[in-house]
């Protein structure tokens, strides 16, 4: 007779022969629910909880249709940021760095560098409220002209060293631990580290083509209220996909009949002007976020804040206590290439390289059976459905054989558990020869079976 389990030693039990690979081994499929509820003495509504329980440990992973599997790969580490890969092309994590912006650069900063006033200033520490002339030059290098809409008031400006310090310092000055936020059920993975770090609850409201739906974020909101929503309307990371103009009234009219502030995720932005952002039609229910980063460097950055009047003190304060402000020396330098235009002729031709990258994959996986390239057409990242012999773990443990690192759906996924069969491709890191020949080894990659299956 079978031996009645609890959910804890079921869980501890297949835990032990996930460990041991006694009888479960990497790529097996583990039974469906009813039939591990038959078989271990257990109410399938638990097994339910033990693979989720399972998932949460990095030990199985779900895809939606087709069951729950044994990892074939390391997961990516909980609650942790993206890190650089130590593989010989990463394709993990997105770096644009163009050859010839280090120069222009270095030219735009050689005056700065030359007065020394100036850099003796820049030298020193700085608010997070930034310098009059930080504050004028973001105003107009991120303000919207077109279609009339009103320029970033530059009081509304708050500066932190980086956009990942904004966003936590956004989100810790809107909530309190316990309070629910929404994102999507795909998102940037430090929303996750953010949410465990300050113990709010993630809220995933599900995507369509368009990203974050309108009506499904309002019944999310309206089963228990929402302190806040975190959203990429234009190029999301994984997915690269941008909201259209009707989609973005639609999640506005959410907004400001339930009262509900946005974080708006713009950092991506730049490869795509034509679309406005969410913080130009409604700048008192939106929270706008952008950076430098992507459209300059990592290296060398500062985050950007635009913020309802109303809440000005409340982020102001939480920067200063989160330690998240900008450098003086960063500032300086961003400001005067947002000043003299080399930020802007950088964001131009990163714009030309991404749509080319873009234009390499697509030739590279025209044909490959099965699957599916969603992406803007200037993003730098893509999101790959595998086909069906494919697991994603299992993929990116083949890619890895290979030397290359791509990211699987689960290190985006909000929820532990059921995650579709995708990985994601960021494409501005390598050379554009480095990246051809990595893209061709991941499509022949696709083309076969996947080797935990055979």
């Amino acid at each position: 007779m079978a031996r009645r389990h609890t959910l804890q030693t079921l869980v501890d039990a297949l835990t032990r022969e996930i460990e041991t690979a006694m009888p479960w081994r990497p790529g097996d499929r583990l039974p469906p629910q009813r039939i591990l509820a038959r078989d271990r003495g257990i109410a399938a509504s638990t097994v339910s909880r033990v693979y989720r329980e399972l998932a949460r440990r990095g030990l199985v992973v779900g895809e939606t249709g087709r069951g729950t599997y044994v990892r074939a790969a390391a997961p990516p580490v909980a609650a942790t940021p993206i890190a650089p890969s130590t593989l010989s092309v990463d394709l993990a994590l997105n770096v644009p760095v163009l050859p010839e912006q280090a120069r222009l650069l270095a030219d735009s900063l050689a005056p700065l560098l030359r007065n020394s006033a100036a850099f003796e200033a820049a030298l020193r520490p700085v608010d997070v409220t930034g310098t009059p002339q930080a504050r004028q030059a973001a105003t107009r290098f991120l303000s919207e002209p077109r279609r009339g809409r009103p320029r970033i008031d530059p009081a509304r400006l708050i500066f932190t060293a980086s956009a990942k310090q904004a966003l936590l310092a956004v989100i810790a000055a809107l909530t309190k631990p316990g309070d629910r936020v929404a994102t999507d059920a795909l998102t940037y993975p430090m929303i996750n580290t953010i949410s465990a770090r300050l113990h709010i609850e993630l809220v995933p409201v599900p995507m369509d083509e368009e990203g974050m739906r309108a009506d499904l974020l309002e019944a999310a909101h309206l089963r228990t209220p929402l302190r806040a929503v975190y959203c990429q309307p234009t190029l999301h990371n994984p997915v690269g996909i941008s909201m259209s103009e009707r989609r973005r009234a639609e999640i506005v009219r959410v907004l400001k009949r339930h009262r509900v502030i946005a974080i708006e995720d713009a950092v991506y932005s730049f490869l795509a002007p034509q679309h406005p952002t969410l913080y130009s039609t409604a700048p008192d229910q939106v929270v706008l976020i952008d950076s430098l980063s992507k459209r300059l460097s990592p290296g060398l950055t500062a985050g950007i804040i635009a913020v309802p009047a109303a809440l000005i003190k409340p982020v102001a304060q939480s920067v200063r206590a989160q330690a998240c402000g900008p450098t003086g020396f960063a500032l300086a330098a961003c400001t005067r290439w947002m000043t003299d235009g080399t930020a802007t002729a950088i964001s131009m031709a990163k714009r030309r390289d991404a749509a080319t990258r873009q234009r390499v994959l697509k030739t590279i996986f025209t044909g490959v059976r099965g699957a599916t390239l969603t992406s803007g057409s200037h993003a730098y990242h893509a999101w790959l459905t595998l086909p069906a012999g494919w697991r994603a773990d299992a993929f990116e443990a083949a890619a890895a054989a290979k030397g290359i690192a791509v990211l699987p759906a689960s290190a985006f996924s909000v929820v532990p558990g059921h995650v579709p069969n995708a990985v994601r491709l960021a494409l501005a890191s390598p050379t554009l020869e480095t990246l051809e020949s990595a893209l061709t080894t991941l499509a022949t990659l696709a083309r076969q079976h996947d080797p935990a299956r055979a």
